[in-house]
């Protein structure tokens, strides 16, 4: 009974540790997977993947990705892992905006997969150094919007659209009314006010003569070989060259770690509705989306 009183407090004790640190460790694996692959856990120099991947729409995640790479001091540098046609100007244009930030701060390389088209490119324009591989396919600078009349349609079927606005112009780019010249004026000013814009990110992003930018932009693609010799991209190579080339700028000595964007968990009701949505979109490809658009439609 005396043996048992004096091994009793040290078996206790034993035993509270231990399942403190089986607790802790748990709480570090669960912690790393909030963050993903490569989560800021781990140790040694960091080298941060975003990927941009699909028809820009919504630049909210990538923003936050960038956001979170650029002010965490264990990412050494950021590497932009493109794989898009482009897609809406505004989201294009906030995404290359943060792109420019991180890059005063850190090193950005871009790694261009099988096509950085179009807003695919302005976002790329802002980074320090970028690669492609020979046949990627970029460029595309330009900007496009696309209406469809129906106005003979309705009336093989004896339908008239009645529509009250309160100016001339309000209902502009109509699909039940045929386009005036005073309409394709506006809009083709307005085109071309955004061009201009794409041209200045890239004259500004690739230190190249606005002249030479604008000659670049009509709007045609480019491999990543003809891209290189136009200087439209720096090198050619994959996304480990990117990695090495991101790691070199950042004075990183040997492999770095890659980190990646902690991944948004999904109820099983809006993975589903992702889905349904994903499909439509790869099934109809003739479906282009509204409005001012920085997007290459020959997918």
């Amino acid at each position: 009974m005396v043996l048992y009183m004096k091994i009793k407090p040290w078996f206790w004790g034993l035993l509270v540790l231990g399942v403190t640190f089986i607790l802790c460790c748990l709480l570090a694996f669960w912690v790393a997977g909030l963050f993903g692959q490569g989560s800021t856990l781990s140790f040694g120099q960091k080298v941060g993947i975003v990927p941009i991947k699909g028809v820009i729409q919504d630049s909210s995640k990538t923003l936050e990705d960038i956001i979170a790479f650029r002010e965490d001091e264990s990412v050494r540098a950021i590497v932009l892992r493109i794989d898009s046609p482009g897609g809406a100007v505004g989201p294009s244009q906030e995404i290359h905006n943060e792109v420019k930030k991180a890059a005063q701060v850190k090193p950005v390389v871009v790694s261009m997969g099988s096509v950085a088209a179009s807003g695919g490119y302005y976002v790329a324009a802002a980074a320090h150094s970028i690669f492609a591989n020979p046949g990627t396919l970029t460029g595309s600078i330009g900007v496009i919007m696309e209406f469809t009349n129906v106005e003979e349609l309705f009336g093989m079927f004896g339908l008239k659209s009645l529509v009250v606005k309160s100016g001339e112009h309000k209902d502009i780019g109509s699909s039940v009314r045929p386009m005036t010249q005073e309409d394709r004026a506006i809009l083709q000013a307005l085109i071309d006010d955004v061009h201009s814009q794409f041209v200045d990110a890239v004259a500004s992003g690739r230190n190249m003569e606005p002249a030479r930018a604008a000659e670049l932009s009509d709007g045609r693609i480019y491999t990543g070989r003809q891209a290189l010799e136009l200087g439209l991209v720096d090198s050619l190579g994959n996304l480990y060259d990117a990695v090495d080339k991101a790691a070199s700028l950042a004075g990183i000595q040997g492999k770095p770690k890659l980190v990646f964007p902690r991944e948004e968990k999904l109820s099983l009701m809006n993975y589903l509705v992702q889905e349904v949505a994903t499909a439509v979109r790869d099934g109809v490809r003739t479906t282009v989306p509204s409005g001012l658009q920085f997007l290459w439609t020959g997918q």
